[in-house]
């Protein structure tokens, strides 16, 4: 039975590793069949600016459109 994670992410990419551990988080939900959603506020919402580096990930704004075509639900 899948069970649904629920991540908040209200820092800025670039600031701390918590941009990189939500990502992990919901690909690793995906994989295993889980709902993942992301509410992202505050600072978090720059996640999801273009070409926002994030530590540990190239470009977070592209991470998250392709975990989002894997069925991430992302709340700004």
């Amino acid at each position: 039975m899948p069970k649904t994670f629920t991540l908040f992410l209200t820092t800025s990419p670039y600031s701390y590793e918590n941009t990189l551990t939500a990502a992990r988080t919901a690909e690793a939900a995906l994989e295993k069949g889980h709902v993942a959603n992301l509410i992202a506020s505050g600072d978090g919402v720059y996640c999801f600016l273009k070409s926002q580096k994030a530590k540990g990930i190239l470009n977070a704004e592209e991470k998250f459109s392709e975990l989002i075509s894997k069925g991430l639900k992302v709340y700004l």
